[in-house]
């Protein structure tokens, strides 16, 4: 009895521990490029994925990203306010299944592109 017992605990643990959220994080953010990308585990206060994005409305070509785990209360709506004088407008999109906030863009440079297609061409290349 107690064997089962013991079981059923170390079962139940396994799914607790498996249903927590996974989300990429991003905490900072600027024209598609993630500065200090990488993943967190959600917690039951934070239990949703969010990908945000403040603009200032001075002009669109300032923008901020961040991605990571947020309170379902804070998801999915439209906050405005303003920093010194300054009109900013902040979205959060929030959803609940693992990565689903979408991995943060890395943009190579033309020069590293070019050279990981020569790189790759000149591997295959036999003489």
């Amino acid at each position: 009895m107690m064997k089962n017992l013991l079981i059923c605990a170390v079962f139940m643990a396994m799914i607790v521990t498996g249903e927590a959220l996974i989300c990429n994080s991003c905490r900072v953010g600027f024209k598609g490029t993630c500065l200090f990308a990488s993943t967190e585990t959600c917690n039951n206060s934070q239990s949703k994925c969010y990908k945000g994005n403040l603009v200032f409305n001075i002009t669109n070509m300032m923008s901020l990203h961040t991605r990571g785990c947020l309170s379902k209360d804070l998801c999915n709506y439209t906050e405005v306010g303003s920093l010194l004088t300054a009109g900013y407008t902040v979205t959060r999109d929030c959803c609940n299944t693992d990565y689903c906030n979408g991995a943060t863009s890395v943009q190579l440079t033309l020069t590293a592109a070019l050279g990981a297609v020569v790189t790759a061409v000149w591997s295959q290349l036999t003489f």
